[in-house]
């Protein structure tokens, strides 16, 4: 729902921006900060970097604490599904592995030592903590996952049998399994610059990363194949920044509400509506991709149980009316539960 900018903004001098140090929330951070000077020349906004629980935990994978295969240990993800625990995989996913990035952030608002915090919308938990909202969701990015290969690899379908696709996203395994049952499917964890290192130096003959991330990080010329929904249903939110703030200041929500995209909160609301009506964060590997076509909305959804056993994708329409939207995400929802078994 789109929070109320019913009070009338007063001018503001000084915002204190939250975000996670990593490359590209920094990257996405200052994005925001730029736009927002644009709309009020000589705001000053502060970026205050927070380090999260999330971030801690990479840091003792990458000091050689090992989480556990999401695909289920060196036989890795195979044509029988025969598949871990959860969307991204290991302790993390178990402890909710959304939450540990965002917590500390929303901590901070609303304690008020930060006024807005700018998140990647897939990475946000179905719920939001208390007393907070989305001021805004800024124009939606190319929202697709994409193929990386190595040089003279082209497209992901050409690829060899038994060839390893690297990517810690069981969502993306599984969909990409079911048209390449031949393909494995191997962990690589990292920052995008990271993952791309590990397979130019052979731990994969490709990688499956976000179109979104790379092209705000200005690697585009990376890309080889944009990988349609089709292929794979993106996570729900993909693509799109969340503006977060605190309920309460109504000010700084009118203010923040001048970047809302009407478009794209309709259907990232609409994604993250069908993720919270079937727990996706937690075991589900989830997808969910909204687009609109004029006055009508279309929803593509995959979902699977735990150890991806029953993949499943389904799609509906609805206009754009907020009860059309939930007669369809309560439709689609209850036939993707009842038919994942979970």
């Amino acid at each position: 729902m789109k929070p109320s900018t019913r009070k009338k903004s007063t001018r503001l001098r000084l915002l204190r921006l939250g975000t996670r140090g990593s490359p590209l929330a920094r990257t996405q951070s200052e994005w925001v900060a730029r736009r927002l000077g644009e709309l009020q020349p000589g705001l000053r906004v502060e970026l205050v970097i927070i380090r999260t629980s999330g971030d801690r935990f990479s840091t003792q994978i990458n000091s050689g604490l090992k989480p556990p295969d999401p695909y289920g240990g060196d036989a890795a993800l195979s044509a029988k599904g025969e598949t871990a625990r959860s969307e991204d995989g290991g302790p993390l996913a178990a402890a909710n592995v959304k939450a540990m990035f965002v917590k500390e952030i929303e901590s901070a608002l609303l304690k008020g030592k930060v006024d807005l915090a700018v998140h990647s919308s897939k990475d946000l938990p179905a719920d939001l903590a208390p007393g907070l909202c989305i001021a805004a969701y800024p124009e939606r990015e190319l929202p697709f996952d994409v193929f990386l290969g190595q040089e003279g690899a082209v497209r992901w379908t050409g690829l060899r049998r038994g060839a390893v696709i690297g990517t810690a996203s069981l969502r993306r395994g599984l969909q990409l399994a079911q048209f390449r049952p031949d393909l494995r499917f191997v962990p690589i964890r990292g920052n995008v610059h990271t993952r791309v290192r590990k397979m130019r130096a052979g731990e994969a003959d490709g990688v499956i990363l976000a179109a979104a991330g790379l092209r705000r990080l200005g690697l585009e010329d990376l890309i080889q194949e944009v990988l349609s929904p089709e292929v794979v249903v993106p996570a729900p939110g993909q693509g799109a920044l969340a503006v977060e703030a605190a309920s309460e200041r109504t000010d700084i929500l009118a203010f923040l509400s001048r970047l809302d995209h009407g478009p794209t909160r309709i259907a990232v609301e609409t994604e993250r509506a069908l993720m919270h009506k079937v727990g996706g964060g937690c075991a589900t590997p989830l997808g969910a991709f909204a687009a609109l076509d004029g006055d009508r909305l279309f929803l593509r959804v995959f979902g699977s149980d735990p150890k991806g056993l029953r993949p499943l994708r389904l799609s509906g329409r609805s206009g754009l009316s907020a009860a059309e939207r939930d007669f369809m995400v309560d439709d689609l929802a209850g036939r993707l539960l009842k038919g994942i078994k979970v």
